[in-house]
């Protein structure tokens, strides 16, 4: 299974940026974001807020993981 990141543009705090996910992690984020009410603008940028010295991208994949790892662990 090979998935390839896509690069895709955002607009965080009134600055265009890149950001390269797998579709999955990509299809993710969405349902996060719908789920939270949010756009994947947003969303990212909460994200962005709290992820230090860390690439962006790797930021989020790990957002997402921790996300899917409190849903199993309250279910």
């Amino acid at each position: 299974m090979q998935d390839i990141p896509k690069k895709r543009s955002l607009t965080l705090k009134g600055h265009r940026t890149s950001i390269s996910l797998e579709d999955a992690f990509w299809s993710a984020l969405n349902d996060i974001a719908g789920k939270q009410t949010k756009s994947i603008s947003e969303l990212v940028e909460m994200i962005d807020e709290n992820r230090g010295e860390a690439g962006l991208s790797s930021t989020i994949r790990i957002y997402i993981l921790q996300y899917y790892r409190s849903q199993l662990a309250a279910s």
